[in-house]
C-alpha cells in the first residue's frame, strides 16, 4: 500500500537531531533539541528520582493497570504544584487531572476533549510557538490561527499586538498561551500583562489552554506559576497540560498531566467524565513508573527538598551558560548586540541568528540550531562554548 506515497517530511527538531547523530565531526555540537544537557552534555537521571526509583523497586507489589485518569495520589500532588496545597482550587475541588503521557500527550486529550464540545472553534497560538502546537491541534481537526507575541526587532513581547489580536478572538475559541520559559523565544509576559490578558479572557469569553512544560526552570517552582493562580483568581474555565520531562529529568517515561478548572466541583466531575471517555479512546490507560516515582519525591520532605535543589542547579547552569554566550561574543568583538539573551528564561533563546548563518554554522562547524535561530542554551558547556562564540563570531563576520 506504500508504493505510490511519499514520505513524510522529517519534524523539524528531531530531524536535525538525526543529521547531527550521522555526522562525523568530533566538535559537533547540537543546541537543537529540547532537552536539558548537564555540564557533560548528558541528560541526568535526578538523584532524588535515583532515590525513588530504588524504593519503587523493593516496595512495588503489582504491575496492573492504572485506573483510566492514574494514580488519583499523583493527581493531588500534580495540582499541588501548579496551584500550591493551600489553594482555594484543590479545596473547592473545582479542578480535574489526569495523569497523560507527557505533556504531548496532556496537550493532545486536551485537544480531543476540546473539539467534542467546540467542534467549529479555531486554535490561536502565538507566532511563534512549539513547532508541535500546530501538528497536535491540527491532527485533532481544528483550524489554527495566529496571535502575534514575539517582536524581533526590538526582541520583546510585542504586547500591545497581542492585545489587540486576543480582544478579536471569538467567544467559544481557544488560546494556548505559555505560562513560563516560552519556547521558542524565552520571552516571556510580565505580571501586570498576565493581569491584562486574563482580564480580556474573561471579558471576550475564549477558553485559555496553559502549557506549562518548564515549571521551575524560569524562576523557581511558585514564581513560575503566577500566572496559573491569575487564571483561577478570575473564575474561568482553563485547562492546563503540565510536564515532568524537564524538572525531573523524566523524559522517557512520558510523565505529564492534563488539568481543567471550572467554576464549580459538580462541573468539574462531569469534565472529568468526558476526559475519561477520550482517555479510553485514545491509551486506555497512562504509563505508571515516572508517575510513581514523582509522587515518591514530592510526598517524602527530604527527596522533596534535594528536587527543590536539584531544579535550581539546572536553571542556575542555564542561566550561567546565557551570560557565557553573551560575555564569548563580546569578548569577540561581535558587534551585533546579543545582551538580551541574559534577560531569557528557560532553556531556549530566539538567538537574533538569521537563518543564513544557521546554515553556516552546520555546514562549516557541525553546529546544529533550528531553523529561526533557536538555540537550547542546555546545549552549551564549558567544554564546548569557546568552539560555539568562535564559530558564531567567525560566521557573523564572513
Amino acid at each position: 500500500m506504500w508504493k505510490e506515497i511519499e514520505a513524510a517530511p522529517a519534524d523539524a527538531i528531531l530531524g536535525l537531531t538525526e543529521a547531527f547523530k550521522k555526522d562525523p565531526n568530533p566538535a559537533k555540537v547540537n543546541l537543537g533539541v529540547g532537552v536539558f544537557k548537564d555540564d557533560e552534555g548528558n541528560t541526568p537521571i535526578l538523584n532524588c528520582i535515583k532515590a525513588a526509583e530504588r524504593k519503587l523497586v523493593e516496595t512495588e507489589t503489582t504491575k496492573g493497570y492504572l485506573p483510566i485518569s492514574g494514580n488519583p495520589a499523583y493527581a493531588a500532588n500534580v495540582q499541588n504544584l501548579l496551584f500550591g496545597p493551600d489553594s482555594e482550587v484543590i479545596a473547592s475541588g473545582r479542578a480535574a487531572t489526569i495523569h497523560s503521557p507527557g505533556g504531548t500527550g496532556a496537550l493532545r486529550v486536551g485537544a480531543d476533549l476540546l473539539k467534542k464540545f467546540k467542534p467549529e472553534a479555531t486554535v490561536w497560538v502565538s507566532t511563534p510557538t512549539w513547532a508541535n502546537h500546530k501538528g497536535i491541534f491540527t491532527a485533532a481537526g481544528f483550524a489554527i490561527n495566529d496571535y502575534p507575541y514575539y517582536r524581533p526587532a526590538t526582541k520583546d513581547v510585542d504586547f500591545d499586538a497581542m492585545v489587540g489580536a486576543l480582544e478579536a478572538v471569538p467567544a467559544g475559541d481557544i488560546v494556548l498561551m505559555h505560562v513560563c520559559c516560552h519556547n521558542p523565544t524565552g520571552v516571556d509576559l510580565l505580571p501586570e500583562q498576565w493581569d491584562r490578558v486574563v482580564a480580556i479572557a474573561g471579558e471576550k469569553g475564549w477558553t485559555p489552554f496553559l502549557d506549562f512544560a518548564y515549571q521551575g526552570f524560569g524562576a523557581g517552582i511558585e514564581e513560575d506559576r503566577a500566572a496559573v493562580d491569575k487564571f483561577v483568581a478570575a473564575g474561568v474555565d482553563f485547562l492546563i497540560a503540565s510536564s515532568f520531562s524537564k524538572n525531573f529529568g523524566l523524559y522517557n517515561e512520558r510523565t505529564g498531566a492534563l488539568t481543567v478548572v471550572a467554576p464549580t466541583a459538580a462541573e468539574a466531575a462531569v469534565a472529568m467524565s468526558h476526559i475519561k471517555a477520550t482517555v479510553r479512546v485514545n491509551y486506555s490507560n497512562p504509563p505508571a513508573h515516572g508517575g510513581l516515582a514523582a509522587g515518591m519525591v514530592l510526598e517524602d520532605a527530604a527527596l522533596y527538598d534535594q528536587w527543590i535543589g536539584e531544579v535550581a542547579d539546572m536553571r542556575d547552569r542555564i542561566k550561567a551558560m546565557r551570560v557565557a554566550l553573551v560575555d564569548g561574543l563580546a569578548a569577540r568583538g561581535v558587534e551585533q548586540d546579543f545582551s538580551f539573551i541574559k534577560e531569557q528564561n528557560g532553556m531556549f533563546s530566539f538567538s537574533g541568528l538569521s537563518n543564513e548563518i544557521v546554515a553556516w554554522l552546520k555546514e562549516n562547524k557541525a553546529i546544529y540550531i533550528v531553523g529561526g535561530g533557536r538555540i537550547n542554551v542546555a546545549g552549551l558547556t564549558t567544554a564546548n562554548i569557546d568552539y560555539v562564540c568562535d564559530s558564531i563570531a567567525e560566521a557573523l563576520k564572513a
